[in-house]
């Protein structure tokens, strides 16, 4: 018999979830489940992300609902539209076999005349982001006279992104008699101040310490120089052959310039931050989980109630304002029960900061060593010769090529043949990290000062050419373009590699990037003729278009992560964060914003 009979969930939710893979509830579900079944109490359920928080309130709530009746009888509010979906998405799953059950999500950042067009239809289960279900009640579009239940899921994150005085308006149109439930990844003073003011003697029920990180993280930190930090990162990445992980960024225009890198670096990653439309966002993360990245770069309000199988690292290129967020950024690893590492690259002054995350999450990290040139090409060498060793052989299709393979081959013997398939990914690991300098930065020299101006220092980059031409195409955000797809376009259609091109400036419906001098001809030449969607290419010298020179001399070192003010590009939303620089601006934890809170409800 299946155990999540046992716990009192009938045949067929039982049957749907069966099918997903459910074979044995995770320890929070086995304890709460029974509870909220009872439909008598509120609820405070502390457990950590990944631990099957979904399943344990959205089964008893398919349970205890009347799904004959079209008006809504649940209300789950959750922080960010990526975690709606999630749940929204996870509860069709579990009621597939239920007849009549309509479950809508409300966020922002889609039609809301669809949202209001489904809500009209009839509906049992509203799950949705604060700022958007309140934009729902003050016009006057749904009724939640008749909710029952209230799920507040990681109300600790709601709190901090300031959605307090939304949740008092919202609850404030739902009936005194409905049961309140509440889960959190950690539990401040705020949630527990929610909880009292919500609540009449919940049932609380914690899994494991209070605000730890998951037992199964190994935590690491590596001590790096400022102007050292971006080869750092990529060797670690080299390193570890086969990652998927998420890299957590401050600000958005970091997440931008790092993914970039990367890309023109000939990694397969993407940016995932508040400037992005809904449609650019939801076309990066199916990538990511079709695992056609290997790299997600996001902030931590972009990456909030991601769910990912199988990621192997997690990786704080900036360590987090808040703690709290520390736990959850670990948390995107190690789910369901897998093991997972977080990393934390950092400059020497901030150690400190490392050991008062331990004290909260009640873990020690190890400090590792960034490793050597010849560390990163063994790994690499074994990884490939893992992968050739495990390939999966399809007989049938590759049958007709072996003769010419075989042909090709016939003048070399197994071990030269074995040595060439070698070489072929081990010479170019070779060659990169020939000479490669130790990274590892003594944590206790006495110049630490030198630190400050190492930050200006893009990516670990020592020297810049010193002549680019700025050049402008009549391509931008509007037409659905990322930085990152700009970049692959202009490779694309110019035949050139991402290392000559600079900074990509991308606007509404335009966009103006940097070239290297010599290849200025190449790029007009590659978009001589070509159309995007029935649109002639335009590709000028930037001239006077932007106030600046058709040639950009050099590129400033001195503002971190390309300083200075720039404008939102189509997509809305501020820019995240303050410092750009990969090494400081790590806000101490006595729970001071640096951000109006009220500023970051508007993104969502």
């Amino acid at each position: 018999m299946n155990p999540f009979l046992n716990l009192g969930i009938r045949h067929d939710i039982v049957n749907a979830i069966t099918e997903l893979g459910f074979e044995n509830p995770t320890p929070i579900q086995e304890q709460a489940i029974p509870v909220l079944l009872s439909g008598s109490n509120d609820f405070v359920g502390l457990a950590q992300t990944g631990t099957g928080k979904t399943a344990a309130f959205g089964l008893p709530l398919l349970e205890l609902l009347d799904f004959t009746k079209n008006y809504p009888q649940a209300l789950i509010l959750c922080p960010t539209r990526e975690l709606c979906l999630q749940i929204t998405n996870d509860l069709k799953n579990y009621s597939k076999n239920i007849d009549n059950a309509h479950i809508v999500a409300v966020y922002g950042g889609a039609s809301i005349s669809d949202q209001l067009r489904q809500i009209k239809k009839g509906v049992q289960i509203v799950v949705a982001t604060p700022g958007r279900m309140l934009d729902i009640i003050n016009r006057k579009a749904i009724n939640f006279s008749q909710v029952s239940y209230v799920v507040l899921d990681e109300a600790d994150e709601m709190l901090n992104m300031g959605f307090q005085e939304d949740i008092d308006q919202i609850l404030s149109t739902t009936p005194e008699e409905k049961k309140t439930w509440l889960f959190s990844a950690t539990m401040p003073a705020e949630v527990r101040r929610i909880a009292k003011k919500y609540m009449e003697n919940p049932f609380e029920l914690t899994m494991g310490t209070k605000n730890t990180g998951n037992a199964n993280i190994e935590h690491e930190y590596y001590v790096v120089k400022a102007r050292d930090k971006y080869a750092a990162f990529k060797r670690i990445v080299d390193f570890n052959p086969e990652i998927f992980g998420i890299v957590f960024c401050r600000t958005k225009i970091e997440t931008q310039e790092i993914a970039e890198a990367l890309v023109k670096d000939g990694y397969n990653a993407d940016s995932l931050h508040g400037d992005l439309s809904q449609q650019q966002r939801d076309r990066v993360m199916k990538r990511y989980r079709e695992k056609n990245l290997q790299l997600l770069i996001a902030t931590d309000v972009a990456a909030r109630g991601i769910d990912v199988n199988n990621v192997t690292h997690v990786i704080n290129y900036s360590l987090p304002d808040e703690i709290e967020n520390y736990t959850h950024r670990s948390g995107r690893t190690a789910r369901a029960g897998k093991t997972g590492v977080s990393i934390a690259i950092i400059n020497a002054k901030e150690l400190g900061k490392i050991r008062q995350i331990e004290r909260v999450i009640g873990k020690s990290f190890t400090k590792a060593e960034i490793p050597t040139g010849f560390d990163v090409c063994e790994k690499q060498l074994f990884g490939l010769i893992h992968k050739v060793h495990n390939v999966a052989v399809n007989e049938e299709q590759i049958e007709q090529y072996l003769p010419r393979i075989m042909d090709e081959f016939k003048d070399l013997d197994k071990e030269e043949i074995i040595k060439r398939f070698a070489s072929l990914e081990f010479n170019r690991f070779l060659e990169y990290y020939r000479n490669a300098p130790d990274l590892n930065a003594n944590t206790d020299y006495e110049d630490r000062g030198r630190e400050r101006g190492e930050r200006g220092e893009r990516f670990g980059r020592t020297g810049y050419k010193s002549d680019y031409t700025r050049l402008f195409i009549n391509l931008g955000s509007v037409d659905d373009f990322t930085r990152g797809d700009m970049l692959g376009f202009i490779c694309n259609q110019s035949k050139i590699s991402g290392k000559s091109i600079g900074k990509i400036d991308l606007k509404g419906v335009y966009t103006f990037f940097e070239v290297e001098n010599e290849v200025v001809d190449k790029v007009q030449q590659g978009f001589k003729s070509v159309d995007f969607q029935g649109r002639n290419v335009r590709i000028e010298l930037a001239g006077d278009r932007d106030g600046g020179g058709g040639s950009s001399r050099g590129r400033s070192g001195g503002g971190g992560f390309g300083g200075g003010k720039r404008r939102d590009q189509a997509g809305g939303g501020r820019r995240e964060g303050g410092n750009r620089s990969g090494g400081g601006g790590f806000r101490d934890f006595s729970g001071k914003r640096r951000e109006d809170r009220s500023e970051k409800r508007k993104r969502y």
